[in-house]
Formats: structure tokens, C-alpha cells, sequence
């Protein structure tokens, strides 16, 4: 029988029931928890979150959960420059990243003309593109303030 969010399920906690886990109260919690996330969180500030909601979940609980679920194909590790690693749900649609190196602050956009390129190169290379991953670093352009004499 498939599950669905009609019954009050989050997306990971329906991954996790069909990629056949046990799920807990506490994996229960940590996937609900990922799943309403916009961001990219790493395992600390995930706990942090998780903490708020149930505060017996331990700090190891949440790190053998998420690489139980990376392992499982659910979860996508990211290490986003030198940082920790962040993670996001595996399934969603293909997108790429632009990452603000002064706060962090992860995009996700999606560029049919860089899709395209991608392609391109590889083909030129003798390639068939089977994946990729796009990580683009970079610091806000700062606005230019209004001149007085203008």
C-alpha cells in the first residue's frame, strides 16, 4: 500500500516507509523536521531544531539518522565549500547552487542554458552526461548608493 501526505505524512517520512525503515517517534521527528526545511541545514543546527520539539532526541540520534538516510538514497549530503556537511531531501528536482560565501545563505536555481552548455561539453569531450552537480561561490554586489549630485 503507498503512502501518501493525505494521511499527514512528511515527503522523507513516505520515502522512509517505502525504502522499508523502522520509523520512530524520534526518525518520525528528524524527517518532519527536514522535510519543512528551506534551507540546508547541517546536522547541529538540524538537532538544534529537532531539540525544540523533542529535547530527549540526542545529538549522535540525529547523525545515525541522517547518515541512515543518506545511505538509503533519501538524503543528498552537500559540503558546501570547507564547511559542514548540509543536507537536503535527494528527490527533488534537479537544481544547482549558488552559495553566498559571506553568510552562508544557499540558492537553488535552475538554468536550462546552463543545462544545455553541460551538455554540449560533454558531447564535444565524447561524453554522455549521466549527472552533474553545480556549486557557484560568490558574494553579494554591493548596491551603489545614490550620488549627491545626481
Amino acid at each position: 500500500m503507498a503512502l501518501s501526505k493525505d494521511v499527514g505524512l512528511s515527503r522523507l517520512e513516505v520515502l522512509c516507509a517505502e525504502h522499508g525503515l523502522r520509523m520512530t517517534g524520534q526518525r518520525r521527528v528528524i524527517a518532519r523536521v527536514l522535510s519543512d526545511a528551506r534551507d540546508h541545514p547541517d546536522v547541529e543546527e538540524l538537532h538544534r531544531r529537532v531539540h525544540e520539539i523533542d529535547a530527549h532526541i540526542s545529538l549522535s540520534t540525529v547523525y545515525r539518522t541522517v547518515n541512515l538516510l543518506e545511505k538509503k538514497g533519501i538524503l543528498e549530503r552537500h559540503a558546501f565549500g570547507r564547511g559542514r556537511g548540509r543536507y537536503e531531501e535527494a528527490t527533488r528536482d534537479h537544481h544547482d547552487h549558488l552559495i553566498d560565501i559571506e553568510t552562508g545563505r544557499v540558492i537553488e536555481f535552475h538554468s536550462a542554458d546552463i543545462e544545455q552548455l553541460q551538455e554540449k561539453i560533454a558531447r564535444e569531450l565524447g561524453f554522455k552526461l549521466v549527472g552533474h552537480r553545480l556549486e557557484l561561490y560568490g558574494s553579494p554586489i554591493a548596491k551603489k548608493k545614490p550620488s549627491r549630485n545626481a
